[in-house]
């Protein structure tokens, strides 16, 4: 198959789903089927549309569905395997052609072909984990945009926060044993030792829409929680994550630099555009990466993308503007009116979303075609959370929840790096 343009496979973002291959209208049949597994389909591109999003909010991928689908079409026709081409007719209207390879890189990697290092699990502590943005990313295993992100050998053994209700939605999608309180009362309950230790601490007195009151403020402070844990946890790796607003200030950077250094680590920091990495949002974050002189130096993940081309909101959240309000799934949204408060602003659909923030009031952006504000499921999108993964809060709580959490693909590429640190 020819390879495709600049935007490549990683960044095909529609995999428009069938509802049946009995719907089909004929299949061209080749004798020869190949080994490649590769797949180009021609569908009528309403049709595309409405199945995807149909499917999207089911918690079903494609690959799922496909390989499922075409078994029981097998079993029921007794027909020969089908040829690595397979038409669809939609009539006359005008189709596009749809090419998915099921490549190692896009999928899980098979635990046989992983050596018997990088298939030890890997302890994680969990600091500040909020809903579970960053802890998702680490953990791996769940797809978004068409794409899979493949299952890591990170294992959460300990997490806390201190609101209740992103407790809840993290012991729903990710694990029950998270700690609801204040960490500094938990940290004698910590594990004593753990390969890693991830925390995004606070940083509503650092943001540039926050109070301004530095490191040494009542909430972003806490990162001091972070630095103890760490003498007492001595993990071999550890990442810390914040907003952009921190570099620009140099005695609250020196500060935080000087405090994770003196604990015997080598540092590494530096700002990280989400959009560079598949997430479609102007997000910008630093993280901080300690690594002990047991394990190696961290290299910090290669972008895959740039401004030429960065994920649309479009591409992101397109396919569910049609799809009904539904609490069920968080499609949600806010019916604020505009107002002097922050945020008011209307997407642009060729372009990835603003910043995600957790303190909006409801004043979330309005959606760039629809006269409303985006939903929750489609902030939660704008983030990179999977579909699958359910808030367990009402609209106010999702808002703080989705805004206050590390995007979970930037998050997983993060996670490799530091994976390659521990090998």
């Amino acid at each position: 198959m020819k390879r495709k343009s600049k935007n490549g496979w990683r960044h095909q973002q529609s995999l428009f789903l069938l509802r049946s291959l009995r719907d089909l209208r004929y299949i061209t049949h080749v004798p020869h089927h190949g080994e490649s597994g590769r797949i180009v389909v021609d569908v009528e591109p309403l049709l595309k549309r409405r199945l995807y999003a149909g499917l999207s909010l089911s918690g079903s991928t494609l690959k799922e569905w496909f390989i499922k689908a075409a078994e029981e079409f097998c079993d029921e026709k007794k027909q020969p395997p089908f040829s690595g081409q397979i038409r669809y007719d939609c009539g006359d209207t005008d189709s596009s052609v749809i090419r998915e390879e099921y490549k190692t890189a896009t999928t899980a990697t098979p635990e046989a072909n992983q050596n018997s290092k990088a298939s030890k699990k890997f302890t994680v502590i969990s600091m500040f984990s909020g809903c579970g943005g960053m802890d998702q990313g680490f953990v791996g295993g769940f797809e978004v945009f068409g794409r899979r992100y493949r299952s890591l050998p990170f294992e959460i053994i300990w997490a806390n926060d201190l609101n209740g209700e992103a407790c809840k939605t993290y012991g729903r999608n990710l694990s029950r044993h998270i700690h609801h309180g204040d960490v500094w009362s938990l940290l004698d309950f910590m594990p004593k030792s753990a390969d890693v230790l991830v925390g995004g601490f606070p940083c509503q007195d650092i943001s540039v829409n926050g109070k301004r009151a530095g490191v040494n403020g009542s909430r972003s402070g806490l990162y001091k929680a972070m630095v103890e844990a760490i003498k007492r946890v001595k993990p071999k790796v550890f990442v810390a994550e914040n907003v952009k607003a921190l570099l620009r200030h140099e005695t609250w950077l020196s500060q935080v630099v000087s405090d994770f250094k003196g604990l015997g680590y080598n540092l590494h920091y530096q700002l990280y555009k989400a959009a560079d990495y598949g997430v479609p949002q102007t997000r910008e974050r630093v993280l901080f990466v300690g690594t002990s002189i047991d394990v190696k130096s961290f290299v910090p993940p290669l972008p895959e993308r740039n401004a030429s081309n960065w994920m649309s909101v479009k591409e992101a959240i397109g396919d569910l503007e049609e799809v009904q309000e539904s609490a069920q799934v968080n499609h949600i949204w806010s019916r604020a009116n505009i107002s002097p408060e922050q945020g008011n602003r209307k997407l642009v659909s060729d372009r990835p979303g603003y910043t995600i923030r957790a303190e909006c009031h409801g004043n979330i952006q309005f959606h760039y075609r629809l006269a409303r504000r985006i939903s929750m499921r489609e902030a939660a999108r704008i983030q990179s959370f999977p579909d699958k993964f359910i808030f367990m809060s009402g609209l106010r709580e999702i808002e703080r929840q989705v805004g206050n959490a590390v995007p979970p693909v930037l998050a997983w590429h993060i996670a490799n790096s530091v994976l390659a640190c521990l090998l």
